[in-house]
């Protein structure tokens, strides 16, 4: 069974975020005439099971920070395998960037993306709303949860406005931290990494409770900004209304 990944549609004037489902078996209708093939310029593990692609950039291709896209490799047998990616490079790069969890037993996109080599092609499609920066906040990921959260903090890196955001990072083990060095240097103490599988000097172990997000709610109280697979989701949904956070002050995405 392939991921499915729901990304935010709109939102509501009552503050409640629709979701729309983006299954890794299904068509999302995009016409033909959007799409655009790109050469890959680098492959890299930057863990065991996540890879970092960087592509050509087509003129004039536009994103906010969060936000993703459909991507297919232009190969005989898998351009019909679209598969929904978030940037993770600056809208203001000459290139495109992906960090993309892989999963090779499942011999499917992600395995095949394992094989890309410099030159392969790439099939991209329209970019379709995901999380956007509203304002100051509590940001809480779980794995490849985080992949939107990396252009959102490094835009704001660049342009001098991280402020008091904070990361609140869930993983299985510490080989697992996506991008640790780089969020350990942006956000400083502001990332906080919570291991479930894994005791380790220096990070917190278990899973992320309401304690623990009282304990930075009172720092920052604008935003909150959850990431993750769905039962972690709903999990966090639930402690943030016994915390009494208004659905306003609450963005999610569940993949």
């Amino acid at each position: 069974m392939e991921t499915k990944i729901y990304t935010i549609e709109k939102e509501q004037a009552n503050g409640i975020v629709e979701l729309h489902d983006f299954s890794d078996n299904e068509s999302n209708g995009l016409n033909a005439a959007t799409q655009h093939t790109v050469r890959v310029k680098s492959v890299e593990k930057i863990t065991h099971d996540v890879l970092r692609i960087v592509t050509d950039k087509p003129d004039q291709y536009t994103f906010i920070p969060g936000q993703a896209t459909k991507v297919s490799i232009n190969k005989e047998g898998w351009r019909g395998q679209k598969r929904p990616f978030t940037f993770t490079c600056l809208p203001d790069n000459d290139f495109l960037e992906f960090t993309i969890k892989t999963y090779p037993k499942k011999l499917g996109v992600t395995n095949e993306l394992l094989q890309l080599e410099k030159n392969d092609e790439l099939l991209l499609h329209d970019v379709f709303g995901a999380i956007n920066y509203k304002g100051e906040g509590v940001f809480i990921a779980g794995g490849a949860g985080v992949t939107p959260f990396i252009s959102i903090f490094r835009n704001l890196y660049a342009e001098n406005k991280l402020g008091k955001n904070m990361l609140i990072f869930a993983n299985k083990t510490r080989s697992d931290i996506i991008n640790e060095e780089e969020f350990t240097k942006l956000l400083g103490r502001n990332f906080v990494n919570i291991l479930s599988d894994e005791k380790v000097d220096g990070y917190l172990y278990g899973q992320i409770t309401k304690d623990l997000i009282e304990a930075y709610d009172g720092r920052i109280k604008d935003m909150f900004y959850i990431c993750g697979p769905p039962p972690m989701v709903t999990s966090i949904d639930k402690m943030l209304e016994e915390l009494h956070i208004p659905l306003r002050s609450i963005i999610k995405e569940k993949f």
